[in-house]
This record gives C-alpha cells, structure tokens and sequence, in this order.
C-alpha cells in the first residue's frame, strides 16, 4: 500500500499505473483536466488496453467540459459510460488497473487539485478492495443498485454515514481530522461526545457553528482539498466525502480506511507540519488577488441577492481556499464563485431536511 500526498506526488504515480497496465483500465472521473493523463490512456487504447471511463453526468460548471471529454475520449475508442442523475453528484475518483492495483484519491484529476491543493490518495494491492471496487464500478456503470459487503471500502450513501460514524465513536485518545466542512449534526453530536469524553481532536478545515470545544484551524499556505481522518494514531480514513449530510446522503463518495504504519505515518507527519504552520493564520494574499475576490463577491452577491446571508457565511468559510499559492486570478475567481454556489444549493438542501425532519 502506497500514500501519494498531493502537491508533492504529482501525477506521476497515476500515469505509471496507466503505462504499465496490460488488460484493463477503469477510471472514475469528476474533474479532469490533465492532458498527460488523457494521453496516457489514449497510449493504453492503442496497445490494446480495455480502456472504461466513468463520467459524472454534472459537476459544478463544468459540463461542457465533462461533455468534451467523453467525446475526446470515444474518439480514441475508450469505452465511455455516464453516471446516472439519481444523485445529488457523483463525486468519486478512483481507478483500478487489470483487477489487481487500486487507486482511491481524494484529489481530482486537475492540475488545481495536484498541483495547488492538499490532497491524499492510496495506492493497493489488496485483493477485497479491489473486489469491492470493482463491483461499485460495474453498478454505477451498468446504473444497478450498490450494496456494500466490505466496510473499509466506505461509499456513500451505501454505507458511509454508519462507518464513519462508528469510526468516529471507537475514537480513545486522539483524531486528526482534514475536513473543508464539518456540519453533518449527527457527526457533530459524535465529535462532541468523543471530545467531552477526553479525546484530543483537531481539525484542519472549518466545522459548522454548532460544534463546541474543538480545535480548528485553517490550512495555511495551499488550498484544502482532502477529507482524511487520522484515529488514536492506528488508522485512517482517507476519501471525497466530508462529514456533511449531502455528501453522506445524497452523493456517490468513496473513501477507504487503512491501518498500514507507512500510510499512518505519512500521513501524521503531513498533519503535524501542516497544523504547525496553521497556527498563525496565513495573510500571504497579494492586493491583486484580494481586488478578484471582491469583484467575485460583488458580482455573486448580484446575481444571489435573496440569499445574502448564506453567501456571506460561505465566503468567510472559504478563507483558506482562496489563500492557495500560484492560483493566478481566473482561477482563484472560479474557486470562490464555485465554492459559494455549493454552499448556497448544500444549504437549501439542509433547510429541505431539516424541515421534513420537523414535520
């Protein structure tokens, strides 16, 4: 089992599964913008590769571009299937290599997600894993329904939702948590219990107002992309999904939980450094960035004006993602237009839930 640690890893790994597959290659894409991947299963087609694409029916402003791909990609004779619209997203990434190596990532496959964000992937060899993926796969591809058999292959909203709350709940001394967004009240209720209960938790990210007494800190210095949970040292959870009710309920995520001590520790060492460097909250923004972000804001705030508040609370929680170095403006302008928008949509969907849950 191998930990890629996003920036740093870089494609490199993805791109030496795909050169050295020789019978199949399954891929899961949300997002996808790096032509060298793109050209690498081209190469696979052409030496005769089974090469099956998973495309998600919608993402956030980019379905012409998901729409180009498939196109781009039939062309080169990649087999091309659509997700269903039964979900609020799918929102997964993964790729399995002739049925015998597994790529789980919590990172799309752009060059904003490798390049400028805080991102993890697993890389594994274990044969129930694969299995279990592999059926996820087939399901999601052929549209039939998912069950799970395999609880660390963590899929929403299969199984999610109870995993990950148990996972949560087992905790004795310590989590580490990587979340954009912690606002789920059932996962709240769990953190604040673990944390009542002497359990040091930290988290790296932002958590809903509700939450009381835990340790919070923005990612300084890059953009925060990876969900990852870090438990009592001995194992971890790593996927898309954040602990939040969309995304357990009403998105196709997948994560998985290791207990590999190389994995653990590459990821510890990650959290440590980065929660170091978090402690003073990072103002490295340039005056030019700063003007974007408030044409951004204006111009959202136009186009959202009956939901003010919601879009003012959005953007004061997506300091740490426009802070990411090297973004130039255009994409920084896209990540808070992107970032607002989902907030707004997540938040009538809580409103949704929470009244039906009142009635």
């Amino acid at each position: 089992m191998k930990l890629l640690i996003q920036p740093g890893a870089g494609p490199e790994a993805l791109l030496a599964g795909i050169r050295n597959a020789r019978k199949s290659i399954e891929i899961a894409i949300f997002r996808f913008d790096r032509a060298e991947i793109e050209a690498a299963l081209k190469a696979a087609v052409g030496r005769g590769v089974t090469v099956h694409a998973l495309i998600a029916y919608t993402n956030r402003g980019g379905e012409v571009n998901l729409r180009k791909l498939e196109m781009r990609l039939l062309a080169v004779g990649v087999a091309v299937s659509r997700t269903a619209d039964d979900l609020v997203r799918y929102h997964d990434k993964m790729m399995i290599i002739d049925r015998r190596l597994l790529y789980v990532l919590s990172f799309n496959f752009t060059h904003l997600d490798i390049d400028h964000s805080r991102g993890f992937g697993i890389v594994t060899r274990n044969t129930r894993l694969i299995l279990e993926a592999a059926k996820l796969f087939e399901a999601d591809t052929t549209r039939n329904p998912y069950k799970p058999s395999l609880d660390t292959f963590v899929v929403s909203p299969a199984n999610a939702r109870t995993v990950l709350g148990e996972f949560i709940g087992e905790a004795q001394k310590a989590l580490l948590i990587y979340d954009p967004k912690i606002a789920d009240p059932e996962m709240l209720r769990a953190l604040s219990e673990r944390n009542q209960a002497g359990v040091e938790i930290k988290v790296i990210g932002s958590v809903s107002r509700q939450a009381r007494g835990l340790d919070v800190r923005n990612l300084a210095k890059m953009r925060l992309h990876t969900r990852t949970i870090i438990r009592d040292g001995r194992q971890a959870f790593l996927g898309s999904q954040s602990l939040r009710t969309a995304e357990l309920d009403s998105r196709r995520e997948v994560g998985i939980i290791v207990r590999e001590p190389k994995v653990l520790c590459g990821l510890i060492k990650t959290f440590e450094s980065d929660w170091a460097e978090s402690a003073i909250k990072s103002v490295q923004q340039s005056d030019a960035n700063m003007k974007d972000i408030k044409w951004a804001v204006k111009e959202l705030v136009k186009e959202l004006s009956p939901l003010n508040p919601i879009v003012e609370e959005a953007l004061k929680e997506m300091e740490t993602e426009v802070g990411a170095p090297g973004l130039n403006p255009q994409e920084m302008k896209e990540t808070v237009k992107e970032a607002v928008k989902e907030a707004v949509r997540e938040r009538v969907e809580e409103m949704v839930n929470e009244s039906m849950g009142a009635s």
